[in-house]
C-alpha cells in the first residue's frame, strides 16, 4: 500500500521494498523502510504534495495528481478517483486546509431564513399592522401569530388616559393563528377570533408567485380563505386577496392587497351574554383596497402604517370611513413585536377593513378620535 501512495504522489518507489511480478508488496523488507527525503517544505506543508487529510478519519487520505483528486483508504488498501465532496467517506466531515485557506473561507454561510439579498427588505412580521405582508415562509416552518386590539377604549379621549394607559387597562379582542409551510412556495395557516367579535374560525391556503429574493421585480402571492363565525358553523365568508409588495430599498417596501369577499358579514355590538351562539347576519360582496408601508429607521426597528378603503358595500357593513392603523415594530431573530394605534378591531382577512364604528354602534367611533391600541406578536417556532 505505502508503494501505491508513493507513485501516486510521485515521489518515486520505496528504497528497500521489494515488488514482485504480481504487484503485491513482500511479506517482510531487507532492510528498514525509509521514503525518499524531499525538500524541507514538502515535510513541513503536506498541501504542497497535493495531500488532503480526511477530517473524521484516521485512515484516509486525498492526494491530487495531474487535476484529479484520489481517495486512499489504508484500511482497506484501496485507491479510487473522487469527483466531489458527495465521496468523502462516511463519517468525514471536511477536507482541512491550511490556515491561510481556513482565513480566506470566511465566516460559515447563515441558516436559510438568515439569508439576504442587498436592496430587498426582510419583513419582520407576517402582517404590517393588520394587512399581510405576504413574506415567504421556510419549507416545514411553524409560525405563531397573536393580536390584540382594545377596541372599546379610545387611546386618547375619555377620563384619566393615563391611569388607564390609554386604554391597554381595558378589554381586549385577543385572536390567535397558526401558519405553515408546507413547500417554500405553499402555505396553509388557521386563526381564530374571539365572541366578542363573532369567535370566527378562518382556514387559509396562500401560494407564492414571486419574489424579489428569486430575482422577481416583486413579490406575489395569492391566498383564499373561508371564514366561520360561531365556531365555524354560520355566517360564512369565502375571500380571495392577492398580496403585492416591493422593496424601495433594503430599508423599505410598499405593499398592495386587493380583496375581494364573498357574503361579508358586518360587526355588530357584543352579546350581552358572552355564551350566546352569535346572531345570523345578512352577506355582502364586497372588495376592499389596502395600502401599507414599511420603513425601518434601525436595522431592527421599524415604522409601519396601512390603511384600508372598502370601495364595494362598505355603507352596507356599517363602515363609513378607511380602516387604517400605524406603529413601530420591534424585530429580533425569528420573532417580532409590533405596538401602534388602529381604527381596525377585526384581524381576520374580512374583518380587518370594518371599523371600530360598527363596532360600538357610534358613526363616530372611526375618526381619529376612535383611535385605540392594539398590538401583534409574531414567533417563528422552527
Amino acid at each position: 500500500m505505502l508503494v501505491s501512495l508513493a507513485l501516486v504522489m510521485g515521489v518515486g518507489p520505496v528504497q528497500g521494498w521489494s515488488t514482485p511480478p504480481d504487484g503485491k508488496a513482500a511479506s517482510s523488507p531487507a532492510t528498514p523502510p525509509r521514503v525518499a527525503q524531499g525538500p524541507q517544505l514538502a515535510a513541513a506543508d503536506p498541501t504542497a504534495l497535493g495531500v488532503s487529510f480526511v477530517e473524521g478519519s484516521s485512515s484516509s487520505v486525498i492526494i491530487e495528481r495531474n487535476g484529479k483528486k484520489y481517495l486512499l483508504d489504508l484500511a482497506t488498501q484501496t485507491v479510487r478517483e473522487v469527483t466531489g465532496s458527495q465521496d468523502a467517506p462516511a463519517g468525514a466531515k471536511k477536507l482541512s486546509a491550511d490556515p491561510a485557506q481556513k482565513a480566506q473561507a470566511g465566516p460559515p454561510t447563515p441558516p436559510p431564513e438568515q439569508k439576504t439579498k442587498p436592496g430587498v427588505y426582510e419583513p419582520g412580521d407576517d402582517f404590517v399592522f393588520s394587512l399581510p405582508t405576504g413574506r415567504r415562509l421556510n419549507r416545514h416552518g411553524f409560525y405563531i401569530n397573536f393580536n390584540h386590539r382594545f377596541a372599546f377604549n379610545p387611546a386618547f379621549e375619555g377620563k384619566a388616559r393615563g391611569h388607564v394607559l390609554l386604554g391597554l387597562d381595558d378589554f381586549s379582542i385577543s385572536s390567535f393563528g397558526f401558519r405553515y409551510g408546507v413547500t417554500k412556495d405553499l402555505s396553509v395557516g388557521v386563526y381564530r377570533s374571539p365572541s366578542v367579535i363573532g369567535r370566527p374560525i378562518q382556514f387559509t391556503a396562500g401560494y407564492h408567485l414571486l419574489d424579489e429574493h428569486d430575482g422577481g421585480p416583486f413579490n406575489a402571492e395569492v391566498r383564499v380563505s373561508v371564514e366561520g363565525q360561531n365556531d365555524f358553523s354560520k355566517n360564512f365568508t369565502g375571500d380571495f386577496e392577492g398580496i403585492f409588495s416591493r422593496s424601495l430599498t433594503g430599508r423599505a417596501q410598499i405593499y398592495i392587497v386587493p380583496t375581494f369577499s364573498v357574503q361579508n358579514r358586518p360587526l355588530v355590538p357584543p352579546q350581552r351574554v358572552i355564551e350566546d351562539p352569535w346572531p345570523n347576519l345578512p352577506g355582502f360582496n364586497t372588495f376592499a383596497l389596502g395600502v401599507g408601508g414599511s420603513l425601518d429607521i434601525r436595522p431592527t426597528v421599524a415604522l409601519v402604517a396601512e390603511v384600508i378603503p372598502t370601495l364595494v358595500n362598505g355603507p352596507e357593513l356599517g363602515i363609513h370611513r378607511p380602516a387604517y392603523s400605524f406603529g413601530i415594530q420591534k424585530k429580533i431573530w425569528r420573532h417580532a413585536f409590533t405596538f401602534g394605534f388602529t381604527t381596525s378591531p377585526g384581524t381576520t382577512v374580512s374583518q380587518r377593513a370594518a371599523t371600530r364604528a360598527a363596532l360600538v354602534g357610534d358613526p363616530t367611533g372611526d375618526t381619529p378620535g376612535g383611535l385605540f391600541v392594539g398590538f401583534d406578536l409574531t414567533r417563528q417556532v422552527y
